[in-house]
């Protein structure tokens, strides 16, 4: 079974939430945090990136960053920005993107269930930015990035969205990156337990984006000496999600760019791809066929396609039937030397929301020697890895939209 909690959540005013939300700290450098910040005293970025408010050179990891954060928040709560709800509830979240659309529920998901594996994993977390999201939460006390998780869609879940999202919402506003938020409040009892009901008949959650922020929550609880589940009447149980049907996500590429050619001439690391794949030179880049990728190689796009089908080794393993495993088996190991795509610091990695010309800019500065478009992993894909309890190679998903930050906080005390 899957459980899920309504919360006391913390909330902006209805006529600030367009101020306060941020894009999440992690995937906009310092100098677009502080740029997204510029005369917003309210922007949740001054919570999550409170480097942007003190001098350059700061250590992002020093207590004083952290500390800074907690204080931004509670300024904010203070003030009145944000307001603590006076009872439970569940929201629902939408987010439209151009034609395509994704509605959650915000919810608290069980920490007990994430330690079960009941709520499944596909990636491997990194020890710098788990520490960072704990100290965050330790600091802050408090959840404010909610992990994306996923189900799959049933008909009643489906119909329960639906009769929500038909009614008034609290806070509706288009962010300057043309994504559109939209966002209701479940309050009645009787709606609420039914959703948790509901939720109880699936075996499973998954997630999408948030693997170091629900081993964050893990790693506080433990640390406090918490082993209830949920509903319990603590707060440690659980953590801020945003909770899909499975069928409403959107996978961008996550794309790979790498320093030098581990020695190979251009002509060199043509001529051993060419053993593996059918190459051809392109000028439409990003529209490789499954399991392909598309290279950038000295002003010259070619379009790599696998001469043997990775898809008939994925009923024995999963993961070998991904575009990113066949570029980490067949290209970035053997012949790039990538051996490690965690710890290298001869490889960095694009989301796909910067398209390929990115990718052309990276490498024609000469900074980077070749670059890779990859097809995008599939929600199917990554549900049967996750169901394997299997892994999949790092920065594997790029998830469009983001969860926008400060919409929805979690504190670990009731004020």
């Amino acid at each position: 079974m899957a459980t899920i909690a309504p919360f006391r959540a913390v909330r902006p005013k209805s006529e600030l939430a367009a101020q306060v939300a941020a894009p999440p700290y992690d995937v906009v450098s310092l100098k677009e945090a502080r740029d997204l910040a510029e005369g917003n005293p309210h922007c949740f970025l001054r919570i999550g990136r409170a480097e942007l408010e003190l001098e350059d050179g700061v250590d992002p990891y020093s207590p004083e960053v952290y500390q800074k954060g907690a204080d931004n928040l509670q300024q904010l709560i203070g003030n009145g920005v944000l307001v603590q709800e006076a009872q439970p509830l569940f929201g629902v979240y939408r987010q439209k993107w151009g034609q395509h659309e994704q509605t959650g529920i915000v919810a608290l998901a069980s920490v007990d269930e994430y330690d079960q594996g009941i709520i499944k994993k596909h990636e491997y977390t990194r020890p710098v930015k788990e520490a960072d999201r704990v100290k965050i939460v330790e600091t802050h006390e408090s959840q404010s990035g909610p992990v994306l998780l996923f189900f799959r869609q049933t008909a009643n879940i489906d119909q329960w969205l639906k009769d929500v999202t038909s009614g008034k919402p609290d806070v509706h506003f288009v962010a300057n990156d043309t994504v559109e938020h939209t966002v209701w409040s479940v309050r009645d009892n009787a709606a609420i337990q039914h959703v948790i009901k509901e939720f109880q008949d699936l075996p499973s959650l998954y997630i999408a984006d948030g693997h170091h922020r629900s081993a964050a929550a893990s790693r506080v609880r433990a640390s406090r000496g918490y082993t209830g589940v949920l509903p319990a009447g603590t707060h440690e149980e659980g953590f801020l999600s945003v909770i899909f049907p499975h069928d409403q996500l959107q996978i961008l590429p996550y794309n790979r760019v790498v320093r030098d050619l581990n020695g190979l001439t251009p002509k060199g690391l043509l001529e051993k791809l060419a053993v593996h794949f059918e190459l051809q030179e392109t000028l439409q880049p990003g529209e490789a066929p499954a399991a392909g990728f598309d290279m950038y190689l000295e002003g010259q796009w070619h379009r790599a396609t696998p001469k043997q089908n990775p898809s008939l080794n994925s009923q024995q393993d999963p993961v070998r039937a991904l575009a990113v495993s066949e570029l980490t088996e067949r290209v970035l190991d053997p012949l790039l030397g990538i051996k490690d795509q965690r710890t290298d610091l001869r490889i960095d990695f694009i989301g796909g929301i910067r398209g390929t010309q990115q990718l052309v800019s990276l490498v024609d500065s000469g900074d980077w020697a070749v670059a890779f478009w990859l097809y995008p992993t599939t929600v199917e894909e990554l549900m049967a890895v996750a169901d394997a309890d299997r892994v999949m190679p790092p920065k594997s998903t790029w998830f469009e939209p983001k969860l926008r930050d400060g919409l929805f906080v979690h504190m670990l005390r009731d004020r």
